[in-house]
């Protein structure tokens, strides 16, 4: 009886010390925008307006979370029409041909406290690259309205638009290659 309550109280500590979590990103409350150079003397900001993110975890500071991202790349939103349907097209980001653009995390290391390295293979217009970003775990909290526990991130980094033969045909004194992304998220736990 005694080694039966024993495998037993080990068995939950077990699935307690090695439960994974999954987190959703909370659409009202995060924000996926970039920014790129026009001219090399003006930049012109953007966002996605539709995307979904989801974390894995079994630590509570995120430090061996798993990150995926799936972007509707007909969201694109620069506040210019014109410049978003020229974006939408094949000139740009061809979305009848690529009608997302994906993340998925390889690998994450610590920098400092809540700041880490998060590095993951990014599709974007049929190419799959490494990428290395910035992110900053902001803190958990629970939400007043829902009563579960919301995280929050913050992410940064720069990626090269040639890397992913992504609009060739513009030359670099017209658009930078180097695109900056920013990102804001929070997150709900979903289980």
């Amino acid at each position: 009886m005694k080694k039966t309550i024993i495998l037993i109280a080990a068995a939950l500590l077990n699935t307690v010390v090695f439960a994974q979590t999954t987190w959703k990103n909370d659409p009202m409350h995060s924000k996926l925008g970039f920014t790129i150079t026009h001219l090399m003397v003006s930049d012109v900001d953007g966002i996605f307006k539709d995307f979904t993110a989801t974390i894995v975890t079994s630590k509570p500071d995120f430090s061996d979370a798993k990150f995926t991202l799936t972007v509707n790349t007909n969201s694109i939103n620069t506040d210019v029409d014109y410049r978003d349907k020229d974006l939408r097209s094949a000139n740009y980001f061809d979305v009848d041909k690529f009608p997302t653009m994906t993340f998925t995390s390889t690998g994450i290391s610590g920098v400092s406290a809540n700041h880490y390295k998060l590095t993951g293979d990014l599709t974007l217009h049929g190419v799959t690259k490494s990428v290395t970003m910035d992110l900053w775990y902001r803190g958990t909290i629970v939400n007043p309205m829902s009563k579960k526990d919301d995280a929050g991130f913050k992410l940064s980094g720069v990626i090269k638009r040639s890397d992913f033969n992504f609009a060739p045909q513009a030359p670099s004194a017209m658009l930078s290659d180097e695109i900056t992304i920013n990102a804001n998220g929070e997150f709900g736990k979903a289980n």
